[in-house]
This record gives C-alpha cells, structure tokens and sequence, in this order.
C-alpha cells in the first residue's frame, strides 16, 4: 500500500516535470499539433509513457512490487507500440500503419492460455479498437488524460480484486502519470500527448482489462470490457456513422467527435471535458460492479442503451445549425448592398 501511493506520488512529479521540460524541443523539432489555430508541441506522451515505465519497472527490478507473469510483456508491447505513435508524431505516418503495429502488439499480450485461441483472437480486435477510439480521443484539450485516469482507476479496481497487485499498480501509476500530464493539458493545453501517449495510454488500459477478464466467460466479459470503455467506444462509432452518412473517409480527421459537438452545443472546451469525464464515471462503476458480481450481466445492456440514446441524440440534434458558408453569406451581402 506504501509502494502504491509512493511510486504513484514519483510517476504523478515525473510526467509532470517530463512533460514541461519537453514543450521546447517539440517547438523547436516542429512536433506539433494544430488546435484551434494554435501549435501544441506534442511530446507530453513521452512524458507519461517514460514516467510509467520507469516507476514501474523500478518497482519490478527492486522486487518491491514484481509486475507478474505476462505484465511485463504488456509494458514493453505499449512501448514499442508508443515509439512507433512518436515516429507518427514526428514523421506523420498514415494511420494504417498505426493499427498494424497496434494489432501485433495486442498479438504479443492475449493471454491465449486462459483465453483460449477463440477468444484470444477477438481479444486482439478489442485491444486495436479500444486503442484507436483513444487515439481518436485525443482531439480535444485533457480528455484521453481525464477518461484515460477515470478507466485506469476502474480497470485498477478490478485486478485489485483478482489479487493482481503488479498489474493493479502499474493501472495506478498510469493514473498518477496521466494525472501529472493534465497540469500541462487542461485547457488552454500547452502540451499534447499526440499518438505516442494516446496509443500507449489506451493499450495499456485495454490490455490490462483483459488480462483481468482471462479465464471468464465471453459473454459477461465483452459487457465488462464494453462498460469500462463506454466513452471511447462511444465516441468512435460516433465517428464511424456520421462519416459513413456524411460519405467521408473514415481516417481523415474532422471536427465531428464528441467533445466537437458538445462545445457546438454551447459547453466551452473544459465543461465539455468534465462532462465526458463524468460520463465515463458511472459507466466504468458498472464495469467493477459486474466484474466483482455487484451487479449481474443485464447491466451492461443499461449501459448500452443509454450509449445508443445519446449516440441517436447526438446525430438527430443540428449541431451545426443554418449557418451558411462564408463565401455564400459574402455573396449575400454583396447582393444586398448592390440593391
């Protein structure tokens, strides 16, 4: 318990020292991102994945808290998985590439043993999914950091419960390393974690919840795995159906997430932060309630339910409103003042 809260306390100063010490090169080497017209050097992901690693390996190498069979092979896959999300960063790979080596390294984690080949391959699938729907998270100002911490907790309750104290750890150290980056990412964000920190953050996470689900049954497993991500799974079939109705491309970025449309409702960027943050509070409660048998399987069907009512909401409700184009309203207005 000791351990716990000290290498909490050590990830939580180092990212956050990391994280403002690496705002500079990023500026200087152009790693940035653009948000709302202003640059956002995108190193913040070394920062969380650096200090998670090295409190957690500390941890592992001084055996005072040994990460267990198959976790240290996690933490090395999202790594690897986070240096190929900083040659994204850097040299802008196309996102393909991105999903394959996300894909190899959910390969290298499943624990086939306990799941079975049968569940084990669509293990792998949940893994790239839940990654890329937190890659595509991170459009906005803190928010893979405030869901990212909301999850972690979550997905660190429920290996507390199966006595996984090296991954129940490692989940908080995620959380206090996440937690430091924030200082540097709430809005007005002055640093970003980019797909280097988006990609690890949302491994990690997907693979620990399925290290934890080995060895139950399928059915009640996806509805723990579906709940404990409901925002980020959410937030991606968004995504998928108003491109695919819109007829544009699916990995072309655009401003139709939810945290876009939420702010186009009238929320400013940090209350559409803390309202998608809170939202995953209740829904990864449900998770650690079904996974600790609180609650039975019909939970994760309210779960969903309430996901499909806010998905069908957010697309029946004109959030772009009548505006027109400027070029028309120009066009407009010339008309009019030639009588």
């Amino acid at each position: 318990m000791l351990y716990g809260i000290t290498a909490a306390t050590a990830a939580l100063l180092l990212a956050a020292v990391l994280a403002a010490l690496l705002r500079s090169p990023a500026r200087r080497l152009g790693v940035v991102d653009r948000r709302r017209q202003r640059p956002l050097p995108l190193f913040g992901g070394v920062a969380v994945t650096v200090a998670t690693c090295a409190v957690a390996a500390v941890g592992d190498w001084t055996g005072v808290a040994p990460l267990g069979t198959g976790i240290g092979q996690l933490l090395g896959a999202g790594a690897a998985l986070a240096a190929l999300g900083l040659a994204a960063d850097v040299w802008r790979l196309k996102t393909r590439f991105l999903v394959v080596g996300t894909a190899v390294a959910a390969a290298c984690v499943v624990p086939y043993t306990e799941t079975g080949v049968a569940a084990g391959l669509p293990a792998v699938g949940w893994i790239v999914c839940v990654t890329v729907a937190f890659k595509g998270l991170d459009h906005a100002d803190g928010l893979v950091g405030t869901v990212g911490v909301v999850t972690a907790f979550g997905a660190g309750a429920c290996a507390a419960a199966e006595v996984m104290d090296g991954l129940a750890v490692l989940l908080s150290v995620l959380a206090a390393a996440l937690t430091g980056f924030l200082m540097h990412n709430w809005h007005p964000a002055r640093v970003g974690l980019g797909a280097c920190g988006s990609l690890f953050t949302g491994f990690v996470l997907a693979s620990s919840a399925v290290q934890v689900r080995a060895g139950y049954g399928f059915g009640s497993s996806v509805g723990v795995l579906f709940a404990l991500t409901a925002v980020a799974g959410a937030d991606a079939v968004l995504v998928v159906v108003a491109r695919r109705i819109a007829g544009r491309p699916l990995l072309r970025r655009g401003p139709d997430h939810l945290g876009h449309r939420l702010r186009r409702l009238g929320l400013t960027p940090q209350g559409a932060t803390v309202v998608l943050g809170a939202a995953a509070f209740p829904a990864v409660l449900v998770a650690v309630l079904m996974h600790t048998g609180w609650l039975g399987a019909q939970a994760a069907f309210w779960v969903a339910l309430v996901v499909l009512i806010a998905l069908w909401g957010v697309l029946r409700f004109p959030v772009n409103g009548s505006r027109r184009p400027a070029s028309t309203q120009v066009r407009a207005q010339l008309r009019v003042r030639n009588g």
